[in-house]
């Protein structure tokens, strides 16, 4: 594997073969945000916008865009893909103030005979009138050899033949497209070994697409073999299976092949959920670098090894991209995650504490798929608070509720060691599990007090599957108690705190008064 220091390129088409993927279209607006952010917060070295002569809300967007890029110093960064149609593309991108044409041309012989119908030289005359014009209007052209993998293996002679018509004719860029992803890195570093080695004064990129799962290994052995710049997308968006990501292909090139590259890492992040909030395609929790877990130990032995010295850290870190490493909490955590998560949030507890809200976690674990960080004050503050009176125990609760009906629950409880059951209705869940709980209660001669206030919270910035907290200000007789409980279901989290006052009260009676 090369280990030389040098410079590679990264051309991002999330504009113009990212909006290809299925169901994706920005706006104007969005648009030229995500192009600000491209070159400016990110520095790409290079970026295509469009496709020529699309829409007119298209023409719009891109106008914008080189307005602003051309007052940034960014213009001659910024290319639209165009076609082999003499002048209308070429009109286009010139209207909106552009100055980089990438030029689409059949790079198989079965395209340009089956889909133009036209002969090589047929087409390269073609080629040739449309480069002359662009040229005269001043600007820069890029050359796709469309389909060129599938052209390259088909018939190497007609891409040959297609190259050496262009020598001399400017062409800033002969841009390698595996258009169906059909290649492998030993296909992609052997074909392009031989371009290179045929056209050694051409500059060449390489265009993946990740059909078979393969786009960022090929992007190596497409660099490996000499290439100057990889096309990429965030978040791998593209037309069926997506494009080589550009997290992916930064990262890998840096780390893994010692390649030098413009981009500033700490905005990958920041940039890849801007483009996934605009495009409405959600990232999987595992996607490479930015998925929301893939900075996120969960079993407990991980935390240990990393408390004790980093273990279980590696190059990749989440620093790198303005990210933070997640110790999870749930049924399979240990001391060391639970300590990991306190140091984050500044918070200590001493021995048998730890004890007791780790044994809370593992049990919230087993019904709750994740605890999050902000999720452990209310369970400190719910386990602190228990005094682990079970005078009453909740064996089984269901509620029904419909959008037009009252609420049913069905209860089954311990008290005092002998099993009841109890239905009830009422206004909501918590209310019809008051009433039947009142039930079972009446016959050992208790009633709930009344209810003065009942709050319900969740952590800040908590995720709608976080725990919640509610708390209930009960009145009885002349003073007021509070009670908490915590659950993930925010109707359980009410019975959780009416059970602690029920048992607490249990408790005062059973106990008598006090000397």
């Amino acid at each position: 594997m090369t280990t030389g220091k040098r410079h590679i390129q990264l051309m991002d088409t999330t504009l113009r073969d990212g909006e290809q993927t299925q169901g994706v279209s920005f706006t104007p607006d969005e648009k030229v945000n995500i192009a600000k952010a491209l070159l400016k917060k990110l520095n790409v070295d290079r970026i295509e916008v469009a496709s020529a002569k699309v829409s007119r809300g298209e023409m719009e967007a891109v106008t914008t865009i080189n307005q602003w890029a051309a007052e940034q110093g960014f213009l001659d960064r910024v290319e639209v893909l165009g076609f082999v149609d003499f002048n209308r593309s070429v009109d286009w991108i010139v209207q909106t103030g552009g100055k980089a044409l990438n030029l689409l041309t059949k790079g198989s012989e079965k395209h340009c005979r089956m889909q133009l119908n036209k002969t090589l030289e047929q087409h390269v005359a073609d080629i040739h009138k449309t480069v002359e014009y662009a040229q005269a209007q001043g600007l820069k052209v890029n050359m796709y050899l469309e389909d060129w993998s599938n052209g390259y293996k088909d018939n190497p002679e007609y891409v040959y033949a297609l190259m050496q018509s262009m020598q001399g004719r400017g062409i800033s860029h002969f841009l390698l497209p595996d258009t169906l992803g059909v290649m492998s890195p030993d296909e992609v570093y052997n074909s392009i070994s031989d371009m290179v080695g045929r056209f050694p004064d051409c500059l060449f990129d390489f265009h993946p697409h990740n059909d078979y799962g393969l786009a960022t290994a090929n992007v190596m052995a497409a660099v490996k073999a000499g290439v100057s710049t990889v096309h990429c997308t965030i978040n791998c968006l593209g037309e069926r299976a997506g494009n080589a990501s550009l997290a992916e292909v930064a990262v890998v090139l840096k780390d893994k092949m010692g390649m030098q590259l413009s981009i500033n890492e700490h905005h990958i992040f920041d940039i890849s959920k801007m483009v996934e909030n605009f495009s409405g395609k959600w990232l999987a929790a595992n996607m490479p670098i930015v998925g929301t877990d893939v900075f996120t130990q969960t079993a407990g032995i991980h935390a240990d090894g990393d408390k004790k010295g980093g273990l279980y850290e590696s190059t990749l870190s989440p620093e790198r991209f303005q990210r933070q490493r997640i110790y999870a909490l749930g049924k399979m955590s240990g001391k060391a995650s639970l300590l990991k998560n306190l140091e984050a949030l500044d918070l200590s507890l001493s021995e048998e504490n730890q004890t007791k809200v780790l044994k809370r976690i593992v049990e919230l674990g087993d019904s709750k798929q994740t605890i999050t960080p902000e999720d452990i004050p209310f369970i400190i503050a719910d386990v602190l608070e228990s005094k682990d009176y079970n005078h009453v125990l909740l064996n089984d609760c269901s509620i029904t509720s419909d959008l037009t009906s009252e609420s049913r629950v069905n209860v089954v409880a311990t008290v005092f060691g002998k099993r009841h059951e109890a239905s009830g209705t009422g206004n909501g869940g918590f209310d019809a599990f008051m009433n039947a709980i009142n039930r079972i209660l009446e016959l050992y001669n208790y009633k709930l007090p009344k209810l003065e206030d009942y709050e319900v919270r969740i952590p800040k910035g908590g995720e709608t599957s976080a725990l919640t907290e509610s708390i209930i200000t009960w009145s009885v007789g002349e003073k007021r108690l509070k009670t908490r409980g915590v659950h993930a279901n925010q109707v359980f989290a009410a019975i959780n705190a009416a059970l602690r006052l029920i048992n607490m009260q249990l408790q005062e009676r059973e106990a008598g008064p006090q000397a």
